[in-house]
């Protein structure tokens, strides 16, 4: 057996950073960034005022001063004339401040009279005016990793209307066992409904992949072999079930047969001992064990930062923080252990049962306390590592 953190390191020397290509803006939500975009135009383009109001010469802005309005300002449509001395625009939010005007005067602030207004006695301080190139100058340039709607909406107004992003890497998840039928059919009498792959295929989309759930492979080496075939164009193979060492497990031994280059199988975790991983082909293939809860945790431990590295992100979906326990914690044996957890106000304490089948378990956990080997007695009050759920 090999430790969670060799484990790790292998896997992402299988994968590598996808290609490249390019969507429309409005398609680029959710998808990495493969390159910064550049701003092509100032923002706002020219001066623009910040109120409903009126425009003027700033320094004849005195209490009880009359002028005379010349016109009227609006976005989308400038004043075409100057202002001059005695002279006010009538102006609206957003609009162009008009030529020789350098202040806007709130219209709570004047009162009007036909053509003519007049300044109230307690003027709001402030020119009221966004300068040109007050959010970003052209050629600015905007770094990003995974594109959020905030980004989309500085795109859009930068100009951008096309994004460079890394392609979402093709995933083909295959369950395996005779005992396994799809949700919605009607299971033998021996039988259960295959729940992994769904939420694998749940876990691995919401990273930003694309996942495929292929058809179940039975217990023999034709139906694997089969399977193993419709995701020979995939980017990555994720296996569930058939990766222990009982009679029927035997996905290392027909991906063996088909060509597998394997890296490790074994790591000393639990739940999750029974991993493997190796190439087949050009795409890198991980066997997960099939009991739920661990294939669910090797998803988040082991293919979360994978597919991260082949979507450009740097950052460590599988980076622990420290949180402070609320009930004593006995000695860990010598493999790693991912405990499911509830977290509260105080810190974190593990859910009572811990058996690596429990679904129901899982779904109320909101975190995962690691444990690492042999790690001693805990108590209320200490820190442990702890990845949220």
């Amino acid at each position: 057996m090999i430790s969670v953190e060799e484990a790790q390191a292998r896997i992402l020397d299988l994968v590598e950073r996808m290609d490249t290509e390019t969507v429309p803006l409005a398609q680029a939500a959710g998808r990495f960034a493969a390159a910064p975009a550049t701003a092509t135009r100032d923002q706002p383009p020219f001066a623009a005022s910040a109120m409903d109001g009126y425009a003027l010469k700033g320094v004849e802005a005195e209490a009880d001063a009359m002028f005379k309005v010349i016109g009227e300002a609006k976005a989308g449509e400038r004043f075409a004339g100057r202002v001059g001395a005695g002279q006010a625009v009538r102006i609206f939010t957003g609009a162009p401040v008009p030529e020789g005007a350098d202040r806007v005067i709130i219209q709570e602030d004047v009162t009007r009279s036909g053509d003519l207004i007049t300044l109230g006695r307690d003027l709001s301080s402030g020119d009221n005016i966004r300068a040109a190139g007050n959010d970003f100058r052209a050629g600015q340039v905007h770094e990003m990793g995974r594109i959020s709607s905030k980004d989309v909406a500085l795109l859009a107004a930068m100009n951008v209307p096309q994004v460079p992003v890394y392609r979402q890497p093709d995933v083909a998840v295959i369950a395996t066992g005779d005992e396994l039928v799809m949700p919605g059919e009607t299971p033998g009498e021996d039988q259960i409904i295959a729940s992994n792959t769904f939420g694998l295929k749940a876990m691995f989309d919401a990273a930003g992949a694309r996942a495929r759930l292929l058809p179940i492979a039975r217990d023999n080496p034709d139906s694997l072999r089969f399977v193993l075939g419709l995701a020979a164009d995939a980017d990555l193979i994720v296996t569930v079930g058939g990766a222990s060492v009982g009679d029927h497990d035997i996905v290392g031994a027909v991906a063996g047969e088909l060509g597998l280059d394997q890296s490790f199988y074994k790591v000393a975790m639990r739940p999750g001992k029974p991993l493997m991983a190796g190439r087949l082909g050009r795409a890198p293939l991980i066997g997960l064990p099939g009991n739920p809860v661990s294939a669910m945790i090797c998803g988040k431990i082991f293919i979360l930062p994978a597919l991260a590295r082949m979507l450009g992100d740097d950052s460590d979906p599988a980076a622990p923080e420290q949180v402070s326990l609320t009930v004593d914690l006995p000695r860990n044996g010598p493999r790693q252990h991912y405990m499911r957890a509830v977290r509260s106000a105080d810190g974190v304490a593990p859910m009572d049962r811990q058996d690596s089948s429990l679904l129901s378990i899982l779904a109320k956990a909101d975190a995962l306390i690691v444990r690492p080997p042999d790690d001693p007695a805990r108590r209320v009050g200490d820190p442990v590592d702890v990845l949220p759920l």
